[in-house]
């Protein structure tokens, strides 16, 4: 990082998500997706030519860009790249019709400072009702006028903060398998892909959830969804963590698959407040056994 972007590391925010947001967060959270307010708008880590310096310095495999003009559903076919590379995706995201993720944010010390300040303000609710945060992470999605990000699910708890330009992010019930088959958790929870199939018949499930900057969105623990960029460049942060419950859920799922393979028919994980314990017990036993952990 350079010099000018050195001395952002200690212009963190206080209180950035008010009085409001933290009750409606502490009546909602781990299951009810909702929309909070914060004051991170214009803080200087968040602004273009900061982001596209942070990405150059992250590994490669920390950043995923390619074009934007995507369908709903990739179905299984890949993003096609955009020919470019990462900074100049970024400070001409504007003209360069792309999708930029940057993943692990918390790698670049000013960045986990943020991170860590804002997931601070809510861990009090977060830990007394899913226990310790775990896995604290952070991811920054930079897009293009009317781009897509493809409809998929995510395995973290989850708030979306809207920093610059606006989009609509369709979410679809967590949980249900009309929306995200139970094989397609299994085989994620064991090494798969996350991206979900889609078709228009699905439509009419989801529910459209419209950011502008200095909105947020929480987003429960693998809600399908997929995004539309409004007209104008957007930025958004996507604080994240887990929850030993969270980790239960993905261990049963995994343990049904090896059920599954086996020819049975296992019932799916309960969501919160499930505990799912005999199924991730068994899932860790095998795993420990196998090497896989």
């Amino acid at each position: 990082m350079n010099d000018q972007t050195a001395r952002y590391a200690s212009a963190l925010p206080i209180d950035a998500f008010d009085a409001a947001s933290r009750t409606t967060f502490a009546a909602s959270y781990p299951e009810v997706p909702h929309k909070l307010t914060h004051a991170l708008r214009d803080h200087p880590l968040m602004q273009l030519s900061a982001l596209a310096e942070m990405a150059e310095a992250l590994p490669a495999t920390s950043v995923e860009y390619n074009r934007a003009d995507l369908p709903t559903g990739l179905n299984g076919e890949k993003a096609r790249a955009n020919g470019i590379g990462i900074g100049e995706t970024i400070r001409n995201i504007a003209t360069t019709g792309s999708w930029a993720a940057l993943k692990n944010i918390e790698q670049i010390p000013a960045y986990a400072d943020l991170l860590m300040a804002l997931l601070a303000e809510l861990r009090p609710v977060i830990e007394s009702r899913t226990g310790a945060m775990l896995k604290q992470q952070g991811f920054v999605f930079v897009t293009s006028p009317g781009g897509v990000t493809p409809y998929h699910f995510d395995p973290e708890h989850n708030i979306l903060l809207q920093l610059m330009g606006s989009k609509v992010m369709t979410m679809f019930p967590a949980g249900n398998s009309r929306f995200a088959p139970d094989e397609t958790h299994e085989g994620y929870h064991t090494g798969g892909g996350r991206e979900l199939f889609w078709n228009d018949a699905l439509a009419d499930g989801g529910r459209e959830w419209p950011l502008v900057p200095g909105e947020a969105l929480y987003v429960p623990v693998m809600s399908p969804h997929f995004v539309n960029n409004g007209p104008a460049p957007s930025v958004s942060l996507s604080i994240t963590w887990r929850s030993e419950w969270s980790f239960a859920e993905a261990d049963a799922r995994a343990f049904n698959g090896l059920l599954r393979k086996a020819g049975l028919n296992p019932r799916p994980p309960g969501r919160w407040p499930a505990t799912n314990r005999v199924k991730a017990f068994g899932w860790r036993l095998y795993a420990k056994a196998r090497g896989l952990r």
